[in-house]
């Protein structure tokens, strides 16, 4: 099987890059522009049902993220490797992690979900559960992670591509996953360097939030509040996202 994917740069680092549930792997925006290509070699991997696997079947869990990730890597040769992994990423990143965790050199979270349950109430639950039919639910739940500072031009694009980048059983299958699993035992105590960046005007994966799970879960874990950002500092502060991202993977 194909697994889609798109690489940037020929560098000895290797690095996995696992969107969110919004997006695919051709949607990191400007952020990309910033990379350090001679350094670092990255692969921007689609999941089923999403980018140029929109009619991939798939069961759209987070353990298949791992498998065809891992299945990926392996045809590319790579023996060890780095995970970055936004949002729902950032879970599906520790989902490779669980899988294989020698290969695994350092794991980043931006903005991510912890490796527990993420239980959504009340009407929380109706937004979300409601977005792989409604677009205006996408737009909502785009507007608040973001601290309601995005203008309606970007949040009209971003609606508008991620409802043309998945297939809406796919962006159901995964929500009822990554908001219901819990494999924070099979991570948790890991000593493996981790870095995890927030942006300060995210109202859900905060810092509170990770400092209660990520840096619980990883004792070398360290939390970055991106100033001037909220849920996608890869659209909001591309510079400031690849720079730090960076500087950590080269430690």
């Amino acid at each position: 099987m194909t697994i889609s994917h798109r690489t940037i740069g020929t560098g000895e680092h290797k690095v996995l890059v696992l969107h969110d549930w919004f997006d695919t792997a051709a949607s990191w925006g400007p952020f990309l522009d910033h990379l350090d290509p001679d350094a670092f070699g990255y692969a921007f991997v689609d999941y089923r049902g999403y980018g140029e696997r929109r009619d991939v079947a798939g069961e759209f869990t987070l353990a298949e993220i791992a498998s065809d990730a891992l299945a990926l890597v392996d045809r590319l040769g790579w023996g060890s490797f780095s995970v970055v992994g936004h949002s729902m990423g950032g879970k599906a990143a520790q989902r490779v992690l669980a899988e294989a965790p020698g290969r695994v050199r350092k794991l980043v979270g931006v903005t991510p979900v912890p490796a527990g349950r993420y239980p959504l109430e009340g009407d929380a639950y109706d937004l979300f559960h409601g977005a792989a039919s409604h677009p205006a639910n996408r737009r909502a739940i785009l507007d608040l992670v973001t601290g309601h500072r995005a203008g309606a031009r970007w949040l009209d694009a971003m609606t508008a591509r991620s409802v043309a980048g998945s297939r809406p059983e796919a962006f159901a299958g995964y929500l009822d996953d990554w908001t219901t699993q819990d494999f924070a035992a099979k991570v948790a105590g890991s000593t493996l360097p981790v870095k995890v960046f927030v942006g300060e005007h995210d109202p859900a994966l905060s810092a509170e939030l990770m400092r209660g799970t990520w840096l619980v879960h990883y004792p070398n874990a360290e939390l970055e509040v991106l100033a001037n950002s909220g849920h996608y500092p890869m659209h909001e502060v591309p510079v400031a996202l690849a720079t730090a991202l960076e500087a950590f993977l080269r430690a």
